[in-house]
C-alpha cells in the first residue's frame, strides 16, 4: 500500500473543483474520509495499480480538491499515464515546476495521512 501512495504522490494531479492552492494540512485534517470524482479519481481508477479502489481514488481526489488548483490536478493526473513526466518535473530547474512540486508533495503527504 505504501508503494501505491508513493506512486500516487508522484502520479496524481488534476481536477475539477480545485479552488486554487490552500495548505492541505490546514484544510483537510478530518479523520473522516471524503470521496469525490474528478480527473485524479478517474486516472487512479483507470490505472493498473493493485491497490486502487473507488474509496481510495475518491479520497485522494477529495484531498486534491482542497489543496490543488484545477491546472495542478490536470498535471498530477497525467502522471498516471506518464510517470517519467513526474520525475522530469521534480528534477526540473524551472521555477514553476518547483512551485508545483512543493504543492504536489504536500498533497501527497496529506493524501497518505487521510486516505491511507
Amino acid at each position: 500500500m505504501n508503494k501505491f501512495f508513493a506512486l500516487l504522490a508522484i502520479s496524481a494531479l488534476t481536477a475539477c473543483g480545485g479552488n486554487g492552492y490552500k495548505s492541505a494540512s490546514s484544510t483537510a485534517r478530518s479523520p473522516a474520509k471524503s470521496f469525490a470524482t474528478g480527473p485524479i479519481s478517474k486516472a487512479c481508477m483507470a490505472s493498473d495499480r493493485k491497490a486502487r479502489s473507488r474509496e481510495l481514488c475518491g479520497c485522494v481526489q477529495a484531498v486534491a480538491n482542497l489543496s490543488l488548483s484545477s491546472r495542478d490536478q490536470a498535471i498530477a493526473a497525467s502522471f498516471y499515464k506518464d510517470p517519467q513526466r513526474s520525475q522530469d518535473m521534480r528534477q526540473s530547474d524551472n521555477a514553476n515546476h518547483e512551485r508545483f512540486w512543493l504543492k504536489y508533495k504536500e498533497y501527497g503527504q496529506t493524501s497518505q495521512e487521510l486516505c491511507g
